[in-house]
């Protein structure tokens, strides 16, 4: 059940493998229930990841995220280049400075969604393994006569989830650099360092003095999921823009990955038509699934309503406090049910097995709040006399 889209992307295969899957208790997600998710190569738990999320709660944890690709982009013109480039504004960014970014095509749509930090001269862009080739392929062709480098890095990340306000990243690690992110969930670093450290570096955040316990990347997983972050394969498609899913945009102080205030970009006409003057057609949002289905739908299955398709599931993971929870991607039309709650129906298991229906609810408070009449619309209407 792959959307074309999905099936181009995953002609990126990543072959690698992280040192810490040798770890004790490590173990992979199946490849069978990781198609659409960037989950390969890196453990998604050490043997118990309903209690791995719960040392997100009690204290801390490191998850293993070497297997994104990190691109190094480097020299007098990167700030300018990158600018020019992608929707986050970095012609003035300092060093230290971290935020997300999109790469999108002329018609506004998603290409490229990942993170972006500064040290020093340089920026490094981190994204799932299956962006890398395309997007550092993208940034080479686009050089021209700007003094820049653009390579690989090979950089693994590591991610601090739940860590005390006096945590403090260890010299021990030989991070590379790191960084604090802005993000609805709970205190995230992330670090990179060279991935022929990441071994003696997880064991440095894991030991005794740093104080974190070890989880795999379910635990990671079900975090951002709670946050409303997307992971651009599983929870949006070929056709998706950035207000499709609102943590994307720069908006209240949360600083995003599509700033609304920068010079020209490609894709910024729609950014800002949207912004200005209407909304998004289709909405992400975060849905509870019916716990007690013997089967349960995978990122990709169509959402109904009534018989009717309204949407595509994304990313699903069981939550600790919560149950099964997953991201969908839903038409607005789906979301304006009158009642206490909104209900969509999603295909589960396969034809060989038999499939059946699982109902889930959408949670109310994953649903942005109303911003009214947009101001280029009241504007129009104004002109029009309305």
């Amino acid at each position: 059940m792959i959307p074309h889209y999905a099936r181009v992307l995953l002609g990126d295969v990543n072959n690698y493998r992280s040192p810490l899957l040798s770890f004790t208790g490590a173990a992979e997600l199946p490849v069978a229930t990781s198609t659409l998710i960037d989950a390969a190569g890196v453990p998604s738990h050490y043997g118990d990841p309903l209690r791995e999320q719960r040392f997100v709660q009690r204290g801390g944890v490191a998850v293993d995220r070497s297997h994104r690709c990190v691109i190094r982009v480097a020299g007098p013109d990167a700030a300018d280049f990158l600018n020019n480039l992608l929707s986050q504004k970095l012609d003035d960014a300092p060093d230290g400075y971290s935020a997300a970014f999109c790469d999108l095509d002329i018609q506004g749509r998603i290409l490229h969604h990942g993170d972006i930090t500064r040290a020093g001269d340089t920026f490094y862009l981190d994204t799932p393994s299956y962006l890398g080739e395309s997007l550092l392929e993208y940034l080479t062709k686009m050089i021209f006569w700007s003094e820049v480098t653009v390579d690989k890095a090979d950089l693994g990340i590591i991610t601090v989830l739940g860590a005390p306000s006096s945590f403090a990243v260890p010299e021990s690690t030989g991070a590379v650099f790191s960084r604090e992110v802005d993000w609805a969930g709970p205190r995230r670093i992330d670090i990179a360092v060279p991935r022929a450290q990441l071994a003696d570096a997880y064991r440095a955040l894991t030991s005794a003095d740093a104080g974190l316990e070890k989880a795999g990347l379910m635990a990671f997983t079900a975090e951002r999921v709670k946050a409303l972050e997307p992971e651009q394969r599983a929870d949006l498609d070929a056709k998706s823009i950035p207000h499709e899913a609102p943590t994307l945009i720069a908006r209240g102080g949360h600083v995003g990955a599509v700033h609304l205030n920068k010079g020209c970009y490609r894709g910024q006409e729609t950014v800002a038509r949207v912004e200005n003057l209407g909304r998004s057609p289709r909405l992400m949002v975060l849905v509870h699934l019916d716990g007690s289905a013997p089967a349960e739908p995978e990122a990709g299955s169509p959402v109904t309503v009534g018989g009717r398709t309204v949407g595509r599931l994304g990313t699903v993971v069981h939550d600790c406090d919560f149950g099964p929870v997953a991201l969908a991607l839903v038409k607005r039309s789906a979301l304006n049910a009158p009642g206490d709650g909104i209900t969509l129906d999603i295909e589960a298991g396969d034809v060989e097995n038999g499939t059946m229906t699982v109902t889930a609810a959408v949670d109310i408070d994953s649903l942005p709040a109303d911003e009214g009449e947009k101001a280029g619309r009241a504007a129009v209407n104004k002109l029009r006399g309305r």
